[in-house]
């Protein structure tokens, strides 16, 4: 008013203040999930302390596997169990498979995103990160439906520029093995920019993923006959697909981790 005074007034709005967001991982996994569920795949959840059963006797890794070692998965110190072996902390999501298989019969698409937990620390490993597994399992399924489901994430996430080529590798669980790979999203898979060897792939191309057919062994220790049935399986971090794509530009996946506002704040 004239005297300076000022006066409360009740039916004027109240002040905004700034509204927090999501993690940018948190979009990125709400992202996947909604690729692979346009495709039919459902989303499941599986405990992240597990039985060593399930993260490794079922996926027909021996007892003197190197992933069964203290130094690559976290051991919890609770009671043996006679059938299920130790208590571990979930070292990937492959260990829901089994538990799926046991849960309903084929057909079967399933997509698992979760924790997981490893003894490693450097730029590119965390404790704690997270995996993505895809198990689909019908009658003849084969390499090409695996090929073109993946293909179908890598357009859709990364953008239609990008292809990805399959690898032969080994794990215990698929048979055969593949390590997937995507091209460079700076030298578009030729090696080369502006005339130069490119300086974040050098070849072409970049390590994606982990994939394959579901192993026979994998699929009776589950109750399914691999006989009649066949299925594939593929395992990717969220962490490396959100550093890989071409405008994000992280090279320190810890930073994600760090709670560092002005990292944050930029999303």
């Amino acid at each position: 008013n004239k005297e300076g005074v000022k006066i409360f007034d009740p039916t004027l709005p109240g002040r905004k203040y700034p509204k927090g967001s999501l993690h940018p991982l948190t979009y990125v996994i709400d992202e996947i999930a909604e690729i692979f569920q346009n495709l039919g795949f459902i989303r499941v959840s599986y405990p992240e302390v597990e039985w060593e059963y399930f993260a490794f006797d079922a996926l027909n890794m021996p007892k003197n596997h190197p992933a069964r070692d203290d130094f690559e998965t976290f051991f919890i110190k609770y009671p043996l169990h006679k059938k299920f072996g130790k208590m571990v902390l979930s070292p990937h999501t492959s260990s829901g498979q089994n538990r799926e298989m046991r849960r309903i019969k084929p057909p079967i698409r399933m997509i698992n995103i979760a924790k997981t937990y490893r003894p490693n620390w450097d730029t590119t490993h965390t404790p704690m990160f997270h995996q993505f597994e895809g198990l689909c399992i019908d009658f003849n399924i084969n390499i090409t439906h695996l090929k073109g489901t993946i293909n179908y994430f890598v357009k859709n996430f990364f953008g239609e520029r990008r292809t990805i080529r399959l690898r032969p590798a080994h794990f215990q669980f698929t048979e055969p093995s593949f390590e997937v790979d995507i091209s460079c999203g700076v030298c578009l898979g030729c090696g080369e920019k502006d005339g130069e060897k490119c300086r974040i792939c050098k070849s072409g191309w970049l390590e994606l993923a982990g994939a394959g057919m579901v192993h026979p062994d994998v699929l009776k220790a589950g109750g399914i006959d691999p006989k009649i049935y066949s299925g594939w399986a593929f395992g990717f971090g969220p962490e490396r697909c959100m550093m890989m794509r071409e405008e994000m530009k992280i090279e320190d996946i810890r930073i994600l981790y760090s709670g560092d506002i002005r990292f944050l704040e930029q999303f």
